[in-house]
């Protein structure tokens, strides 16, 4: 299966597994959970941060943390 930091500009997914004890609780807290869509919106520099929306609520993470995340392209 692919993980979030294999997405590209536009490109939607979703959500389905990580590691919980990896993951930042802020993330979760935010809505970054198994089932919901994500966007890549736009990628910093040398591909860290990565500017998403999941779940109508926009971030940026570390591309590590998002090596984390097991998605499924939309």
């Amino acid at each position: 299966m692919p993980f979030l930091d294999s997405l590209e500009p536009g490109q939607d997914a979703t959500i389905i597994s990580f590691e919980t004890e990896k993951l930042p609780l802020k993330l979760i807290e935010m809505g970054c959970l198994p089932g919901n869509k994500v966007c890549l919106l736009h990628k910093a520099p040398f591909n860290c941060p990565l500017y998403l929306e999941i779940d109508g609520c926009h971030m940026a993470i570390r591309k590590d943390v998002a090596a984390l995340i097991e998605i499924e392209h939309n």
